[in-house]
């Protein structure tokens, strides 16, 4: 069993070409059909406030759905660290990817057969769940790739620059989307530069087709592109039960020599938790609470995706130069005080104004998260050690959802709920003020 090793030590990092980044990054890119379209801005609006929710009111049905992204959380919990332990000790990084992504393909184009009618309700949030699930899953090992493509220098811009084409690709998406599938009167048989019918919200859920299609062309350069990191030798013999004592065994290690970075990943855990639950209810909030029409509830994201690309691209070199925990901590802070401001004020303009403001930091605070497991990773660890960034970020995924199900569903006032998520933001942020950042060394 090998010891694990957070440290710094190890081979020699090396350097991916400029082809292998931007093969990488498109993977990001193409994660924007389900990030963008599915978890924020279409798909848990159209299960949430259209007639797939039947009786239930907007509160009570995203009270349903936090609970379908609760019980996904937990299952992210339980197999992520050992999936990502396996690509790296088979040397399967790349098929890891191609798999995951592939059923979140596969849950996205499913979305397609959920027709506005309650008897769909219950379709829609598994499919909305498990694409959750699969995508986290897909995520540990193309975050692990971080690693064989960027050295401690350069590790901050490159995770910048995929974070940034991932917005980017949200925004040219949410454009299609609106122009070619949702632009048009309301009521109106057709809608749309395509002219596809409305008629059972046919031209919502095309949308979840061509999302499912657009992030497989997307995924593809990063699995021709990228090395295969080699296999261990010996590990076709580990049977999953051996992956699980490894697991308890790497981090029974990580409490004895190095409880920084557990410290990291715990704190890590909680304030991403509030930041991705503030997408999933974005989309509902705009339209219940301030006002916000369908259409420009595409409009928003369009400009969302460009503020948050912008931070995520300053972000990179701020990363390098001054280290990802002043980059959080600040962003945290943005998030926080631009987030409070805007759940007591109500009307577009306050939406716009502050929910702008608040998009901004958010990029900046997942790419600098990102970075800051990387640089507490050795070589040969990153799936691993990414599995469990994931895995703490799921433990307690239940935190956010639950806090908003609570404040939402026994007030029936979504505000209430996203003073919630704030609250986890804010503890999350309070956590990492006690972790400390990786040396200096690695930080220039």
């Amino acid at each position: 069993m090998s010891k694990i090793d957070s440290s710094v030590s190890g081979p020699a990092q090396p350097v991916g070409s400029r082809g292998q980044i931007v093969a990488w990054a498109f993977w990001d890119w193409g994660s924007a059909a389900f990030n963008t379209v599915v978890v924020t801005f279409i798909f848990s609006r159209y299960l949430t406030t259209s007639n797939v929710a039947g009786d239930m009111s907007e509160a009570q049905a995203s009270a349903r759905l936090s609970i379908a992204v609760a019980i996904a959380g937990i299952l992210i919990a339980l197999f992520a660290p050992v999936a990502g332990q396996r690509a790296d000790a088979l040397g399967k990084r790349r098929q890891s990817v191609a798999i995951w992504t592939a059923a979140v393909v596969a849950c996205s184009a499913g979305l397609f057969f959920v027709k506005p009618d309650p008897s769909y309700f219950l379709l829609g949030i598994v499919l909305y769940a498990a694409g959750l699930v699969f995508f986290e899953f897909s995520e540990v090992s193309y975050n692990a790739m971080l690693r064989q493509i960027s050295t401690p220098q350069t590790v901050g811009r490159v995770s910048g620059l995929g974070w940034s084409m991932g917005y980017f690709g949200g925004i040219v998406l949410l454009l299609i989307a609106y122009v070619g599938f949702i632009a048009g009167e309301d009521n109106a048989p057709t809608a749309g530069l395509f002219g596809i019918s409305t008629d059972e919200s046919l031209n919502i859920r095309l949308i979840a087709v061509f999302a499912a299609v657009w992030f497989a062309v997307f995924a593809l350069p990063v699995l021709f592109k990228v090395p295969e990191k080699p296999a261990d030798p010996g590990a076709g013999r580990q049977s999953l039960v051996d992956s699980y004592k490894m697991l308890i065994g790497d981090i029974k290690r990580l409490w004895a020599q190095d409880r920084n970075t557990l410290y990291f990943l715990f704190a890590s855990a909680v304030f991403r938790d509030g930041m991705s639950y503030i997408f999933t209810v974005a989309a509902i909030l705009a339209v219940s609470l301030f006002d916000i029409p369908t259409g420009d509830v595409l409009i928003f994201g369009i400009a969302a995706n460009v503020i948050s690309a912008i931070g995520a691209l300053a972000a990179g070199r701020l990363d390098d130069s001054l280290g990802p925990k002043k980059v959080i901590i600040y962003s945290l802070l943005g998030i926080l005080v631009s987030g409070c401001i805007l759940l007591a004020l109500s009307g577009p303009t306050a939406f716009w104004v502050f929910g702008l403001i608040l998009c901004l930091f958010v990029g900046p605070a997942q790419s600098a998260s990102r970075t800051f497991m990387a640089r507490l990773i050795t070589t040969g660890n990153e799936g691993k050690m990414f599995g469990l960034y994931a895995t703490t970020g799921r433990a307690v995924a239940f935190l956010a959802p639950a806090l908003y199900a609570l404040g939402a569903g026994v007030t029936d006032n979504e505000r209430v709920g996203g003073y919630g998520i704030m609250l986890v933001i804010a503890a999350g942020l309070l956590m990492l003020l006690r972790v400390r950042s990786p040396q200096p060394a690695l930080t220039h």
